[in-house]
């Protein structure tokens, strides 16, 4: 049993997998400290500072009435709500992940555009004769199904 569970996980894909959810977890680390800290204080510093997190509707009051200052003082005192505002953080969270990934993708998928070199040509290895138009070898001089000399006179395929 120890033998196959060895050969279980010594499978290349089973290590690509793992090398992958490692990779794909400090890849996550990344794109939400960029969202976190680079481009969500920018979009406060433009909105002029909005906090969505205390946005909610107090639908039953708790222990003490309402109007509540935030939602954890709503929280506190029992209060069942709607956090709007949370969710709305979290939509505009997953959005700029979202987009932070797309421009991380597209600038690799054209660094590597960039790098690969065109497959060269291969010069031609057959031609067509002009007269059977059949193909044959390029340094033919007659064609071995008509028997045709083949001087000056070689067409395109």
């Amino acid at each position: 049993m120890i033998k196959e569970f060895r050969e279980f996980i010594m499978r290349g894909n089973v290590l690509d997998l793992a090398v992958a959810i490692i990779i794909g977890a400090a890849f996550t680390a990344i794109v939400s400290s960029v969202v976190a800290d680079i481009i969500t204080p920018l979009i406060s510093l433009v909105l002029g500072g909005v906090n969505f997190s205390n946005m909610f509707i107090v639908l039953r009051d708790g222990a003490t009435a309402a109007p509540y200052a935030t939602l954890e003082a709503a929280k506190a005192a029992g209060a069942v709500t709607i956090n709007y505002g949370l969710f709305l953080n979290a939509l505009i969270n997953f959005l700029l992940v979202a987009f932070v990934l797309f421009l991380i993708i597209r600038s690799v998928n054209r660094l590597k555009s960039g790098l690969e070199k065109p497959a060269p040509v291969a010069d031609p290895t057959t031609k067509g004769c002009p007269y059977c138009y059949s193909t044959i070898a390029i340094n033919a001089t007659r064609c071995p199904q008509c028997t045709s000399e083949l001087t000056g006179r070689v067409a395109a395929k």
